[in-house]
């Protein structure tokens, strides 16, 4: 298999609270891949309603449901929006659905804020131990008409 990541970016970042620089650095940033997904809210809302307990279980976790099911206005929107994630986080790591990972495999957690975080486990996790991919950032975003999420892998 061939894997031929981007050339090492060098980022330089400041960290300053209160216009005190509390530290400042250069770090070298390998970017792995890229993705990007944009979905209907109204398709992975019919699937929901076809099939709500087996679809909605074998596509989220059980804290992407808890997430997901906690305001029923916006329920359709927020699965969408990590449904979304996962596609765009199986680009990222340049697999897509195959290679043994599963829908679960990918979890889109939430920090106490709200930022979205990514958490691999099984083989999505074990593909991107191979590659030399340390994190995964995603942004999602959604509306309700459709959700969009943008992953980016680096190590």
């Amino acid at each position: 298999m061939r894997f031929d990541p981007v050339t090492l970016h060098f980022v330089t970042f400041a960290v300053a609270i209160d216009k005190k620089l509390l530290c400042r650095d250069t770090v070298a940033m390998r970017i792995f891949g890229i993705g990007t997904d944009i979905t209907e809210c109204d398709r992975i809302a019919r699937m929901i309603q076809r099939h709500p307990k087996s679809f909605v279980q074998r596509v989220f976790t059980d804290a992407e449901i808890a997430y997901c099911s906690r305001g029923k206005r916006q329920s359709a929107e927020h699965y969408t929006g990590r449904w979304a994630a996962k596609e765009a986080i199986l680009k990222a790591l340049g697999t897509g659905w195959s290679s043994g990972i599963t829908w679960r495999d990918v979890e889109i957690l939430n920090e106490p804020g709200g930022k979205p975080y990514v958490h691999l486990t099984g083989a999505a996790a074990e593909i991107a131990r191979e590659k030399g991919i340390a994190e995964i950032q995603v942004s999602i975003s959604h509306c309700v008409s459709h959700a969009v999420a943008f992953a980016i892998a680096v190590g």
